[in-house]
């Protein structure tokens, strides 16, 4: 397997809003729409000690490393994926590499399973996602 792309080939627009496409789902995730009660809950993160938090700081880094991960997948991908193959390469980049790993982690810090399925979920989902638009775009 080699990778098929060098950075000047990557379509800069699908690698950027695939990264937003993480981001927004991850407001999406982590909303009280979806999982935030147990996500603070198992993190232990009130409302309170949440607005002291560097936000600035936290949403800079998370896109950027959003933007990491679309850049890597839109490089593995190569031209011509379509997005079925984007999406079923997303999907299990991400079952293969993060809910696995995340696994690994939690199972040695001692977190709970709630906690493992909200953030490795949120992995896997965003990676598929962001195959989808990147192999129907690149």
């Amino acid at each position: 397997m080699h990778i098929d792309l060098s950075f000047n080939e990557l379509n800069w627009l699908a690698i950027i809003v695939a990264a937003i496409s993480a981001f927004a789902l991850g407001g999406l995730w982590y909303s009280p729409v979806l999982f935030v009660k147990v996500w603070m809950r198992e993190t232990g993160i009130t409302e309170e000690s949440a607005k002291s938090a560097n936000m600035v700081k936290i949403f800079g880094l998370s896109f950027l490393l959003a933007m990491l991960a679309a850049i890597l997948l839109g490089l593995f991908l190569g031209h011509d994926a379509g997005g079925g193959v984007g999406a079923s390469s997303g999907f299990l980049i991400g079952l293969g590499t993060i809910f696995t790993f995340l696994g690994i982690t939690y199972l040695f810090e001692r977190r709970s399973l709630a906690h493992f399925l909200v953030n490795a979920s949120y992995g896997v989902a965003a990676l598929t996602l962001m195959g989808f638009i990147i192999g129907v775009w690149q």
